[in-house]
């Protein structure tokens, strides 16, 4: 059933409040997903505090055209679905991870990250950033590596000397 001229208007108006709100926001391509699967996903980004949000391309383009945002609009391929969060990364991982386990179903289209657009390759580069508690983890661990080996050494002497 098409959609009415108000309904349209309400899309248009849910994509631009998408878009001018959320820190960043991914475009994605799917294709061929079961229902159980998508359930799943949806879960998954709720969990993650990342929104999910269907539209028509045609609708989705017209929206972003009249936005701040600067750069090209990436194209939008086949079915395409908007994941966007307050979380910097989260998006884009959360995604990219899901385009890992269902091959063929889920592909990063591009996005809009710090107000301009970005292409798939660029999305995918913030994607492989670690989530923050890991980032923290990595840091404790560089900053405890000098210490440990200072203890390692001194055993090791102290052993010597025994």
């Amino acid at each position: 059933m098409p959609r009415t001229k108000t309904e349209k208007k309400e899309i248009i108006e849910k994509v631009q409040s998408i878009a001018a709100k959320a820190k960043t926001v991914v475009f994605v391509n799917f294709h061929g997903i079961k229902v159980a699967d998508a359930t799943k996903i949806r879960r998954k980004l709720t969990a993650e505090k990342v929104g999910l949000f269907v539209a028509k391309k045609t609708l989705t383009a017209k929206a972003l055209e009249d936005s701040k945002i600067s750069g090209t609009l990436p194209a939008l391929d086949g079915e395409v679905a908007i994941a966007y969060g307050d979380d910097i990364i989260a998006p884009a991982r959360e995604i990219y991870a899901f385009q890992k386990e269902y091959k063929d179903a889920i592909r990063i289209l591009g996005g809009v990250f710090e107000g301009s657009f970005a292409d798939k390759d660029h999305m995918i580069s913030i994607a492989a950033i670690p989530s923050q508690k890991t980032l923290y983890a990595m840091f404790a661990n560089v900053i405890n590596s000098p210490i440990q080996g200072l203890v390692v050494s001194l055993d090791q002497i102290a052993k010597k000397k025994v």
